[in-house]
């Protein structure tokens, strides 16, 4: 729906291997009433509002391999960060299942260890009526 007219998917991998666009997650967020909402790395951690954020889509640098064998090249990455009766856990594809991260101290040194790397994105996961009010955000 997003290229009808594209010969080509321009918002997937050219080797078929997913890998979509964030415009895709957005997409998808936006039927289900979400949003994504972009996180400024200049901003403190400690502004997140986290009562008001559902989750986390982090875009990271992954290594790449065949196989057994990894490659010296690195791509993009999305993973995703869920709460669930208190604790948040990281749902990475590439682990063997969920891995607990902790409570919300530990999920912000969680989130800033991946900023601190610099090529990492991170979106928030917000009701809609979240993201229009700005309530994902404490005040200063």
């Amino acid at each position: 729906r997003l290229a009808p007219d594209a010969r080509l998917n321009p918002h997937r991998s050219l080797l078929g291997t997913g890998n979509y666009d964030v415009n895709v997650i957005m997409a998808a967020l936006q039927s289900l009433e979400l949003a994504a909402v972009w996180w400024d790395k200049r901003r403190p951690l400690e502004r997140l509002a986290l009562g008001q954020v559902l989750g986390f889509i982090l875009n990271v640098p992954s290594h790449v391999s065949l196989g057994f064998v990894a490659l010296p090249l690195r791509r993009k990455h999305w993973l995703a960060v869920r709460q669930l009766r208190g604790t948040y856990y990281n749902l990475d594809s590439k682990l063997r299942a969920p891995v607990p991260i902790g409570g919300e101290a530990e999920l912000r040194a969680f989130l800033r260890d991946f900023l601190s790397q610099g090529l990492c994105e991170v979106f928030l996961v917000v009701p809609r009526a979240v993201e229009e009010t700005g309530a994902w955000l404490s005040p200063e």
